[in-house]
């Protein structure tokens, strides 16, 4: 039994690498503005930060096309372009740690040992009594299935008796845990939530068939299903499944010097191009916002 769960780990963690190594042409032949520190913004960095020039993001593992993990502390993706950006208007420059799940992040800024989680991350008024949000995109929650989407799922109303893939610790896993009492409650069955600490062990359950479907942010979700050589497709497109308006950004902790600097730091790169050209490079243009700001989210998933 052990050399059997041996042998299937060896193959999902092949797999995963499989899905993350290859990157789209056209991100390959994108360039990139230099940036150069403009003095005011580096000043608005905390004077421990000034000193040492350092700031530490950490992330939960692969999100793409957003955060591609790549080693323990290095990064792809567009969230990789715009920190490399970001460090070069405030004068600094910011490494990448990787935890496990959210928590993960928001204990160890907590803790002190990281300064900021680039993300983006999911932005709700409950998350903002501990955290602020400097937020840059906007999202969806869709699902990833099979070709064809042999269980019919289309909509939160379809996940009763299924099995739905989350990330764990996120809004999704919030919002499907209630349509699985709202299940229950009018006489279904109940959705077999599972779990997962990272997007490409989610996705992988889905084409494993272990699981019926994965319901996340549709960003990464595309980007998984265009690397899918034709077995998955995207449903509930076009639709609220059970959220309102979703920002996303990066998380900091409360009132904090960082979370000025960051928002003007992203300011900059939107007022230059440089996030709309980073944004474009990804495939990310239908999530681009006019301009970035602080705890943009009014309201908590439905």
């Amino acid at each position: 039994m052990m050399a059997k769960q041996l042998r299937q780990a060896a193959v999902l963690t092949a797999a995963i690498f499989s899905i993350l190594s290859t990157s789209a042409l056209a991100a390959e032949n994108v360039v990139i503005p230099a940036q150069t520190m403009d003095p005011a913004l580096h000043a608005k960095l905390p004077a421990e930060i000034q000193k040492s020039g350092i700031m530490t993001s950490v992330n939960n593992g692969s999100f793409p096309p957003y955060e591609i993990v790549t080693g323990n502390n290095s990064l792809d993706g567009a969230s990789a372009d715009l920190s490399n950006a970001l460090a070069g208007v405030l004068g600094v420059k910011i490494e990448h740690a990787s935890v496990s799940g959210l928590s993960g992040i928001l204990s160890g800024m907590a803790a002190g040992r990281y300064q900021m989680g680039i993300g983006p991350i999911g932005d709700y008024p409950d998350r903002q009594a501990k955290n602020d949000f400097v937020d840059f995109v906007k999202e969806f929650v869709v699902f990833a299935v099979h070709k064809g989407n042999p269980q019919k799922i289309n909509s939160l109303d379809d996940t009763c008796g299924k099995r739905i893939a989350v990330m764990a610790g996120g809004s999704a896993e919030q919002v499907i845990r209630k349509q699985s009492d709202v299940c229950v409650k009018d006489g279904k069955p109940a959705v077999t939530v599972q779990s997962y600490s990272d997007q490409p062990t989610s996705i992988l359950a889905v084409r494993s068939n272990r699981s019926d479907a994965f319901f996340s942010s549709q960003a990464p979700l595309t980007y998984f299903v265009e690397k899918a050589n034709g077995q998955l497709e995207l449903t509930g497109t076009g639709k609220a499944n059970g959220f309102g308006d979703i920002f996303q950004g990066t998380v900091v902790p409360k009132d904090s010097a960082v979370r000025d600097a960051i928002l003007a730091g992203y300011q900059k790169l939107f007022d230059n191009g440089t996030y709309a050209i980073i944004m474009k490079k990804w495939g990310l243009e239908d999530n681009m916002i006019a301009a970035p700001g602080i705890n943009l989210a009014k309201a908590q998933p439905q």
